[in-house]
This record gives C-alpha cells, structure tokens and sequence, in this order.
C-alpha cells in the first residue's frame, strides 16, 4: 500500500492529537504528515512517530499535495477550509456537524454503511458523525438485521470530553478547587451534578444534540422513518459516554439471540454478566475503539423489545478512530477486514 501526504486540521486539539495517536497505532500508511492549527497554536511541535513535527497555521495553500485531511476544528473553520482542501485534491474526512446533513455527503460509520465510501481515494468530503450516534448505530445495525428496527428511545451520559479540553478544566477545577472554571462550557456546576442539557435548545424544546441523533441515525442506518427519542445528558465523567437504549422491532427479539448477533458484530464487545457485576463502563472504555454493550434484556411486556447498556470512548470510536477507520477502507479499496485493534476479549 502507498504512503500518503495527510493533513490534520486542529491537531492540537483532543480529537486532533488523538487522532495522530491513532494513526500511530494502527500503523496508516502516512508518508508525511502536516500538522494545521489556528495561528495562536502555530509553532507549536507535536510527536508523531518519534518526530517532532511543527504546527503550522491553517490558511487557503495548506494542502498542496495532501492526499487526505482530517477536520477536527469546529464547523466555522470546517466549511470554510474542507472545500479548500477537496478543490487541492484531498480527500476530507470532517468531525464537525459543518457537512453530516447536507445530500450527497456520506455520513460514514464503517461497521454500519462503509459501502457508501467511494473505492478510492477521490477528492470529496466524507462526514464524521456525532460521538454518541456513532455508538449507539454500531449496537442497533446488527440487531436491526436480526430483527427489524422500529423504534428508539436513548438517554445518554455524556463525558465532559465531550466538550473538548474546555469541559475536562470544567470538571477538573470544581473537584480540585471547589470553584467553577472561569472558561466552562456549561450552564451550571458539572462537578457532582447531572445536566440534561447538551447544545441549544430549540423552540420545541429538543436540544441540538438531541436532533442530531434523531438525523444522523436515519441518514447513517438509511431509515428515514426511523421513530428515535432521545435524551442527551451530561455528566462528571471525563472520558467515555454511557447510552440507556429502547429498542422495538419488527419480530420477537429474545435477549439470547440479541448477545449472539452482537457478539459476531464488527466493532463490538458484549460484556453482560450482572451476576458477577459485569457490564461495561466508562472508565474500563476509555482508550478502547469498540463499543461496549451489556444489560440486555427483553421488555417484560413485548418481546419485540429490548433495553441494554451501550458505552465508548468518545474521543476514539466517538470521533478519532471511527475518522481513521474511513480514511482505512477507503485507500484498502473497500475490502473491509477489521484490524487487530478491532478485536478484543469479550470484556474490557
């Protein structure tokens, strides 16, 4: 396989350095890599592969040559340089929610609609979709095969990475200092507290967050009419969201034949033994890039239904990896074999 020119806007960000980690890890052909930042983080060097390599700030030539960019900068900054980067002939793999609605952009989470990649490296732009629809379609595809997917009902317990490096100083300086961060991202004390608040809300009352998931999972899972409730929540978490999901289908769904559909899944992990305390957890997620699924079991009243426990690393599978995984099978010409790092004991 050829090395490529790749590009990272936002390195110095958490996604974007995790990013770079992950290119490490799983060894991507990156021949040369260009780091892009705001001009307040130009200068700055990062390590990638032993290296350092310097920061460079972002502007309209810096992606000569690049065959392929990774956006983890914000949607302002991603609207303006991603169609810059594609007419230079990259090939845009975009983090932010700048793209993931608009037709004709795929929406991509490989385990669940990587056929809609193109076969070879071309210059366009591929969405990344949000961290918690990421997680909770990889879970729901193989049941929705096995048995036909209706309805969704999900709360989320989302970590304060989600909000970038702003939301970990939050919670960090109101545990540490019992006063909260002069910069925090949110509305009231996260330290100890629960916030059923994630994005603006709307006239109807649905925050932003929430919205994405009911239009990412359609786009992603190609279920226009899919029926999807959510309820998206922060908590004093650093690392890794927790998702509650309801799940209806079309035939009896029996719990057994679920953990069996999961378990032969891409990209997943069942932990499911609550007589010996085992289900999956944030904290035992972290640093991972599968989705962890555990709790299951059958609604009392409708055997066509389901509740389980899903969780991720938000910054890898969320966001990072799910990135790499694209960039992956596009230049592997769409033959998809999970790597090594997809696969891991049936625990975390």
């Amino acid at each position: 396989m050829a090395d490529f020119r790749v590009a990272v806007a936002g390195a110095t960000g958490l996604v974007g350095r995790t990013i770079l980690g992950v290119l490490e890890e799983r060894h991507f052909p990156a021949g040369a890599i260009v780091l892009l930042a705001s001009e307040r983080s130009a200068g700055v060097s990062i390590l990638f592969r032993g290296e350092a390599v310097e920061v460079r700030r972002l502007d309209e030539n810096s992606f000569e040559a690049c065959d392929i960019a990774f956006f983890s900068a914000g949607a302002v900054v991603s609207r303006e340089f991603a169609p810059v980067a594609a007419r230079a002939g990259a090939l845009v793999i975009d983090n932010s929610s700048a793209f993931r609605m608009q037709p004709g952009i795929p929406l991509v989470v490989p385990e669940v609609n990587g056929d809609v990649l193109p076969r070879h490296l071309e210059p366009t732009i591929i969405a990344n979709p949000n961290c918690s629809t990421i997680q909770m379609v990889v879970a729901l595809e193989p049941l929705h095969k096995a048995f036909g997917l209706q309805d969704v009902v999900v709360s989320t317990y989302q970590s304060v990475s989600g909000s970038g490096g702003k939301g970990v100083r939050a919670l960090d300086t109101e545990i540490e200092q019992q006063t909260r961060a002069k910069d925090s991202p949110y509305p009231h004390p996260i330290a100890f507290n629960v916030l059923p608040h994630i994005d603006a809300f709307d006239e109807a009352g649905w925050t932003g967050e929430e919205r994405k998931m009911i239009n990412e999972t359609r786009k992603i899972m190609r279920l226009p009419g899919l029926h999807v409730v959510p309820t998206t929540v922060r908590v004093p978490v650093r690392v890794g969201h927790a998702e509650t999901v309801y799940a209806r289908f079309a035939t009896p769904a029996p719990a057994s034949e679920a953990r069996e559909a999961l378990r032969r899944a891409p990209g997943m992990v069942v932990c499911d033994d609550p007589s010996r305390n085992l289900y999956p957890l944030p904290r035992d997620a972290e640093g991972h890039d599968q989705v962890f699924v555990g709790r299951l079991r059958n609604d009392p009243d409708d055997p066509s239904a389901l509740a389980f426990w899903v969780v991720a690393d938000n910054i890898r599978k969320g966001a990072a990896t799910n990135a790499v995984q694209i960039a992956e099978r596009v230049v592997a010409g769409h033959a998809w074999s999970p790597s090594l790092s997809d696969t891991v004991p049936s625990s975390p």
